[in-house]
């Protein structure tokens, strides 16, 4: 099997924050089918878990003392030489390079319209290696009531292109389409052909979404689902709350809080033709 791999400024691991490892496990088994793998040794300070769907790294739950959250980890080829280059261009430092074990290395930083920023050097753990399908991540999106200022940070920091398609912001790494149909997904230009996608869309890496001037700036993370409807239930079901629904017409989605506070998007893709 082909194992998937990210080049430096592709989106590549997401991972949430939780003060009860265990609830939330119990719960995105529950509604995506996780399995999980312990990936820190007997008797180290804190958890982290690796959620699997199929046997395959899909995201990590890890332990905390503060709030619920969901982040996203840009990967890059150098975790030290880019929080360097990521400082020079506006972001503050949060958290310092550092290992994560023998999966690799990573740092955090506030970016400057003020929405946290992960990267991820990688080794043994080589990011999210299933995708886009149901159970597993989708997209991660930039909600921020300052797009352009985002978008003038991260063209300079990862070379990213932004694309204005009227109804969203499409974020693109060019060249990532190249690498997807040499690797993992050879049929991925003739797929979104027939789909009729937009221009540049193998190249897409993430989307912007404005907010309202009021709201804090922050890194969105959305999950692909066959049944949206199910999933809610589910989530119900296990004790989440169901913030707001939305049916457009490429995507049924589902705005969810889970147990401990953090925020997650459900989406079902509806293509009009079926």
């Amino acid at each position: 099997m082909i194992q998937r791999t990210y080049p430096q400024g592709v989106p590549c691991w997401i991972d949430t924050e939780q003060p009860d490892v265990e609830a939330a496990a119990e719960f995105y088994a529950g509604i995506f089918g996780w399995t999980f793998e312990d990936a820190m040794p007997a008797g180290a300070p804190g958890r982290y878990l690796i959620a699997k769907l199929g046997g395959q790294d899909v995201a990590g739950l890890a332990s905390t003392q503060g709030a619920a959250a969901w982040s996203t980890y840009v990967s890059v080829e150098d975790a030290d030489v880019a929080v360097q280059r990521l400082v020079a261009a506006g972001a503050t430092l949060r958290s310092a390079a550092a290992d994560a074990g023998e999966g690799g290395r990573s740092a955090a930083l506030i970016d400057p319209v003020g929405a946290e920023l992960r990267i991820w050097q990688a080794r043994r753990r080589l990011g999210a290696q299933v995708a886009n399908q149901p159970g597993a991540w989708n997209f991660s999106d930039l909600h921020t009531p300052n797009p352009g200022a985002a978008i003038k940070f991260y063209e300079d920091a990862f070379g990213w292109q932004v694309d204005d398609l009227g109804f969203a912001m499409m974020i693109r790494r060019p060249g990532y389409g190249d690498h997807l149909e040499a690797t993992v997904d050879p049929g991925i230009r003739a797929r979104q052909s027939v789909l009729a996608a937009p221009p540049g869309f193998e190249d897409a890496i993430a989307w912007i979404a404005t907010t309202a001037p009021d709201e804090l700036s922050r890194w969105h993370v959305s999950f692909t689902v066959a049944d949206r409807d199910q999933t809610v239930a589910d989530a119900k079901r296990l004790g989440a709350q169901v913030l707001s629904q939305n049916d457009a017409e490429w995507t049924h989605t589902a705005l969810i809080r889970d147990l401990q506070g953090a925020v997650f998007t459900a989406s079902q893709f509806t293509p009009p033709s079926g």
